[in-house]
């Protein structure tokens, strides 16, 4: 099996570089990447949308999986038309080139393409009312795959963390390191899902719908389990308060507060819970706890 993946240099991409070897050859490109042994000429950069499909066209793989995107949620709302290249646009010349070369696409997406409303978790057959630019391009991806390309897995997922590179878990430990008093959003509710945690089920997927075609299609995949950002902070700051001879932490307080106290560009949705009995039954996997994950890599940084 040949396997071409974007966006290695991300949170997901690293964790795919790891997950995807065993699945067979594994060929992947970051942004600025022009080529790849055996290749001379390649194209990782999504604003380049021919160069992304001569790149498909010249590797010829069997799967393409796509873990780049513009992620900068209240960025995107100043910068609709790049936010719509690399969330829509690109993964659809992808999605065109995948089905000229017989390959399966994998992509992921997020809850934002929801309207955050009730307090049920979200469905994959539930009507989609994204709140934000980056919501609606990623949206718009989603659909423009599902149109050119029928052979293609989506994975909606939330709150992505890892170990590598910047994340809400690091930032609360340098605030925890520094302030008495900490006040965290407490009106959003999702899963934390680390980018181990999708490349290891990316994986898994891939090979069962290499075998079964029918397992194709859209699904949801996080952590079990819910918490808000106020119930996420202050599981990190009660961990690393265990490991004192690693950390100083100076916080005793984290007050929940709602999301208006901190307005920003975008609206973020308040109910980002995610059903993952599709993915469960189908795949036949149980998801780990949110807090399983989050202490694994609270373990690495602390």
């Amino acid at each position: 099996m040949k396997i071409l993946l974007f966006g290695k240099g991300g949170q997901v991409g690293w964790e795919l570089q790891r997950s995807l070897q065993p699945l067979g050859e594994l060929i992947a490109l970051d942004f600025d990447s022009t080529a790849h042994a055996p290749y001379d000429t390649l194209c990782g950069d999504f604003t380049n949308l021919a160069g992304l499909t001569e790149t498909v066209q010249r590797v010829r793989p069997d799967v393409i999986v796509n873990a780049a995107a513009h992620t900068a949620v209240d960025k995107a709302e100043s910068e609709p038309d790049l936010a719509r290249t690399l969330n829509a646009l690109a993964p659809a010349a992808l999605a065109q080139a995948a089905h000229s070369v017989g390959a399966l696409l994998v992509h992921y997406s997020t809850d934002y393409v929801f309207d955050g409303s009730g307090s049920t978790p979200w469905a994959e057959s539930d009507a989609t009312g994204p709140l934000s630019v980056y919501g609606a391009t990623k949206w718009e991806g989603e659909q423009l795959i599902a149109t050119h390309c029928p052979r293609h897995l989506i994975f909606r997922t939330s709150w992505v963390y890892a170990a590598r590179g910047g994340n809400f878990a690091k930032t609360m430990l340098r605030l925890a390191q520094e302030r008495e008093r900490l006040t965290v959003i407490d009106d959003q509710i999702g899963a934390p899902t680390g980018a181990d945690l999708l490349a290891d089920v990316t994986a898994h997927a891939i090979r069962q719908v290499m075998a079964h075609p029918a397992d194709a299609g859209l699904y949801h995949l996080v952590a079990a389990g819910e918490t808000s950002w106020h119930g996420y902070a202050k599981y990190v700051i009660e961990q690393a308060q265990y490991a004192k001879e690693a950390i100083k932490i100076v916080a005793n307080v984290v007050d929940p507060v709602p999301t208006t106290a901190f307005p920003t560009p975008a609206q973020r949705p308040l109910n980002s819970r995610l059903n993952t009995h599709k993915l469960q039954s189908t795949f036949g996997l149980q998801l780990p706890h949110w807090q399983t994950g989050v202490a694994r890599m609270l373990k690495e940084i602390l």
